[in-house]
């Protein structure tokens, strides 16, 4: 079995024999974040070695570059005029290829899968050519190809103009609701996939809470989002394994998918992982259970209390 849709990965040969390119752009989204949702990576990793013409991308700061400043909460859906700004900033343009890549400086902490799958989500549905470079940073080095300390030179780029229809990527708190409320009153399958990306201790209600209540949104499925990484360094598992997964929880049938998980950041590989399979109709809860678990009418399932 292969992917469907194996052009949103490239692999380090695929970026060893282009990265010469003018019109392909490296983004490194290496996170490195503190208590207080600040990213250190950029003078803690990519000043130290990146990969030759790769820009730093904080897409993982709470208020970083594809996250809405204006947002009461953190990693929330940036604006089309938001987008624009940003790729203009790293001089990425209408015919620009962007390969999307990072580091995982602390296993478990700072994934760089899903800052990752992160970016490629938003760019990808404002209309970016863009691919996640398999296996990431450390791939790279691994094999011994090049990385540098030096200043990266872009060239200019035209202005980008966000595509419109990027909508469908992000659910809202009232359409998980409305999933919700879908659902049979016997836990059957509703009219929506609602899928929880969370580790299983999470989803049961023994782990760390992401909020004032613990557990899962009534009604999901938990995929969590290692099932479907060898690492948390943009490692995806093969397409027979992901296929396996992602069917075995019934997420690759006709319905909408809706992912969630704690800040709409793991709930990206998830719904990056169908997008490989070319299903087109999933969206990622914005919110996701920082905003759902603040509101003690939101139905939600804790395992652990039953």
């Amino acid at each position: 079995m292969d992917f469907a849709k194996p052009e949103y990965l490239v692999t380090t040969e695929w970026l060893a024999n282009n990265l010469d390119r003018s019109d392909v752009r490296v983004l490194d989204v290496t996170a490195k974040l503190t208590s207080k949702l600040q990213n250190r990576a950029k003078l803690e990793c990519y000043a130290d070695s990146h990969i030759p013409g790769s820009v730093f991308f904080d897409v993982a700061s709470g208020k970083g570059v594809l996250s809405n400043p204006d947002a009461s909460l953190p990693w929330m859906w940036p604006t089309p005029s938001q987008v624009a700004d940003t790729l203009a900033a790293v001089r990425v343009g209408p015919d620009t290829k962007v390969v999307i890549t990072a580091r995982t400086p602390r296993e478990g902490i700072d994934s760089g899968t899903m800052w990752c799958t992160r970016a490629w989500w938003t760019l990808h549905h404002y209309g970016v050519d863009c691919a996640i470079l398999h296996g990431g940073i450390e791939r790279w080095e691994s094999e011994g190809r090049p990385l540098t300390n030096e200043i990266s030179t872009i060239p200019d780029a035209a202005p980008f103009v966000p595509a419109t229809g990027w909508e469908s990527a992000r659910a809202t708190q009232d359409d998980v609701l409305a999933a919700v409320q879908g659902s049979s009153p016997d836990g059957a399958a509703g009219p929506v996939c609602l899928v929880d990306a969370l580790p299983e201790d999470s989803f049961n209600g023994t782990g760390t809470p992401f909020g004032p209540r613990s557990g899962h949104i009534k009604g999901a499925v938990n995929v969590p989002y290692r099932s479907l990484i060898e690492a948390e360094t943009a490692g995806f598992v093969g397409p027979d394994q992901m296929h396996a997964h992602l069917t075995k929880a019934g997420l690759l049938d006709a319905r909408p998918v809706i992912t969630y998980c704690g800040g709409a950041i793991a709930a990206t590989v998830d719904a990056f992982a169908l997008a490989l399979f070319d299903k087109t109709n999933v969206s990622v809860y914005d919110g996701s259970l920082m905003e759902w678990t603040a509101d003690p009418e939101l139905p939600m399932t804790d395992p652990s209390a039953e």
